[in-house]
């Protein structure tokens, strides 16, 4: 599901960006000055969805135009504009398309918000460690191209470090030129931070640090992402070290602090799943006993004495059994 989800989603961006892009050629016909005003695609669309005719604006279009923006001043723009536009008249059947066009499009980027929200927590359930270090993007394309989080874990930190970079190391091979420092990791807000003569460091040490997150969470049968948030801050005092020269904690002392905090989570969830289970046995059996109530006539008739004539057969027959067992011993004597 992540592999599948993330590929959605590198496409979806792609889509949306040359949608976006047709529907400022498309409208720029009619009103070429709304560019300039509004840079967000997905505003921008759903803003001329809003306006249509750019000479039918009016207040009620100005309060929804501001609700999308949320400044007074952009709209007040948007309005002079409007009147003083250069752009051609477009036929009705026109502005239809373009509006139909644009609402397409805004489904598609509330559709792709829900995919990520989605991704984020499949993510926070099959690797939270790595999540919480990388990023969930980030984190879902390197297991992406290993192929599966299992795959990922079996690779050494130096594959890992550039992973996706192959041909830039095959290339550099084959010509014995420099080898690439770093691969999808480069996409972490970590390598951003690092200058440039210390990104190869920071990509090094991250990608170490995520080999370390991957393995706990394929192995880990209890998923939480205590250890991430920890090499997510040994990362973090890795970059104040490099930039500032600040000595960051030992890595002895945040693991045991680490594995200390992961226990303690560890132990809290198996007590919290003890809980939920003795409660769905007290209300499986609570059903049972309603599922299947005793009926009265039933009880009535095993809690009942015997009639008389059993009782009298019953003691007729212990009177022969006795008299018999008299008889056979005065025989022996």
């Amino acid at each position: 599901m992540i592999i599948q989800s993330i590929a959605i989603l590198d496409q979806l961006d792609k889509d949306i960006n040359t949608f976006a892009m047709r529907i400022r050629e498309w409208y720029g016909y009619h009103f070429p000055e709304l560019v300039r005003i509004v840079s967000d695609n997905y505003v921008y669309a759903q803003i001329v969805n809003i306006i249509g005719e750019r000479k039918t604006l009016d207040e009620e279009k100005c309060a929804a135009i501001l609700e999308v923006l949320g400044d007074q001043e952009k709209v007040n723009h948007i309005v002079e504009a409007g009147r003083t536009s250069i752009g051609a008249d477009i036929p009705e059947i026109d502005l239809h398309n373009v509006q139909t066009f644009c609402t397409r499009v805004t489904n598609l980027a509330q559709y792709r918000l829900m995919l990520q929200n989605y991704l984020k927590t499949k993510m926070q359930q099959c690797a939270p460690n790595l999540a919480a270090l990388i990023g969930e993007q980030v984190g879902a394309r390197l297991i992406s191209h290993a192929g599966s989080l299992t795959n990922l874990a079996k690779f050494p930190a130096s594959t890992v470090q550039i992973l996706g970079a192959e041909k830039a190391l095959f290339r550099a091979l084959k010509t014995r030129g420099n080898t690439p420092k770093y691969g999808l990791i480069y996409h972490s807000s970590f390598i951003g931070k690092a200058k440039s003569k210390d990104k190869g460091r920071v990509s090094r040490y991250l990608a170490n640090k995520c080999s370390i997150a991957t393995r706990l969470d394929c192995f880990s049968e209890i998923p939480t992402s205590v250890v991430g948030e920890h090499l997510r801050k040994q990362v973090e005092d890795r970059l104040k070290y490099i930039e500032n020269g600040e000595a960051p904690r030992k890595n002895i002392d945040v693991m045991k602090e680490a594995v200390d905090e992961a226990e303690a989570a560890r132990q809290a969830y198996l007590d919290s799943a003890a809980k939920g289970e003795k409660r769905k046995k007290k209300k499986k059996a609570k059903t049972a006993d309603e599922d299947e109530p005793m009926p009265e006539a039933a009880a009535a008739a095993e809690e009942a004495p015997e009639d008389d004539g059993e009782l009298e057969e019953k003691k007729k027959k212990k009177k022969k059994k006795r008299e018999s067992a008299a008889g056979v011993a005065i025989e022996a004597y």
